[in-house]
């Protein structure tokens, strides 16, 4: 009976923490290292500055700043214009998360079958994710123009007269920004969609529909189930693109009508700290975006863990 060979163990010189040889340590320290240290310069640094800042009443030509303590977030909470604009982001938010998410997954289940021009159709679908929010903003105005836009002439066309004002009454104008958004970020919610789709156990479909199910069952007790991840995935990232949206409100309505009609938190940054010059102000306000945005965060992805783990 031939003996197994013996393992050669490292000898106790050559290794480092936790048992573990210290060229593992210098090869984790040259791969993660470059990106830790653009974290730090680029991300981390700011964040910690901008908090730094929300103590502070500042004016950006000015060298100097007054430290105020919880003033500007006391100023926050009594403002008569804070709720509005946190309504508008909370509106804002929901409509193009659920909208984009629901018509994303639509168009998915559709075109994840073998059509005529598929190709064309899903390179049609992604395509306005990949333009600028600022031209999408500005051909968006086009279309929503009440006197000679397309809208407005699809609207007279079936008999309608009275055509929505939707630069100056400031529901519709949150209507306006809310679907061209939705429009622009439909590509993105579609791609992932049709991976994931395209990743799903075929053979589990194909039983429920010999058992007798239907479409709309299949679809519902075995296809969603296995897009839960996909769907916390992107819960999670088009929530925090659509908090980030700036160039397509300040392209078509600057924050208006009626002063405030579609700013949102994002907006109101840049309108206190590089309009007023209160960037004191604008860092508090995205601070409270900050916390708020981890919270939800954390409470999802705590979500998504729980899901997994059953």
């Amino acid at each position: 009976m031939r003996s197994s060979p013996e393992r050669t163990l490292p000898s106790p010189g050559k290794q480092g923490f936790l048992g573990r040889p210290w060229r593992d340590y210098a090869l984790f320290a040259a791969l993660v290292g470059p990106n830790l240290v653009l974290l730090v310069l680029f991300t981390y640094r700011p964040l910690v500055d901008n908090i730094r800042l929300s103590f502070f009443d500042w004016n950006i030509a000015d060298p100097a700043a007054t430290f105020v303590g919880l003033g500007n977030y006391r100023e926050w909470w009594s403002r008569p214009d804070t709720w509005q604009i946190v309504g508008n982001t909370v509106v804002f938010t929901t409509a193009t998360v659920v909208g984009s998410m629901v018509a994303g997954l639509a168009l998915a289940v559709l075109l994840d079958r073998k059509l005529h021009g598929r190709n064309l159709v899903r390179s049609a679908i992604f395509a306005p994710f990949v333009i600028s929010g600022a031209a999408i903003g500005v051909a968006f105005q086009f279309v929503f123009d009440p006197r000679f836009g397309l809208i407005q002439d699809l609207l007279h066309r079936v008999g309608v007269d009275s055509v929505p004002d939707f630069y100056q009454d400031p529901h519709w104008a949150l209507v306006m920004v809310t679907v061209t958004y939705m429009w622009k970020n439909l590509g993105y919610t579609f791609v992932i969609y049709l991976a994931a789709l395209q990743g799903t156990r075929r053979e589990l479909a194909e039983a429920a529909e010999i058992d007798g199910a239907s479409g709309w069952t299949t679809f519902r007790r075995v296809v969603l189930p296995q897009l839960r991840p996909t769907t916390y995935f992107l819960s999670i990232t088009v929530m925090l693109g659509s908090l980030q949206v700036f160039d397509i409100i300040n392209v078509m309505t600057r924050g208006g009508p009626l002063g405030t009609g579609t700013t949102t938190m994002v907006y109101q940054v840049y309108n206190e700290s590089f309009r007023n010059f209160r960037a004191g102000y604008g860092a508090t306000v995205a601070t409270i975006m900050f916390l708020v945005l981890l919270g939800i965060t954390v409470y999802q992805v705590r979500i998504m863990d729980r899901g997994d783990g059953r």
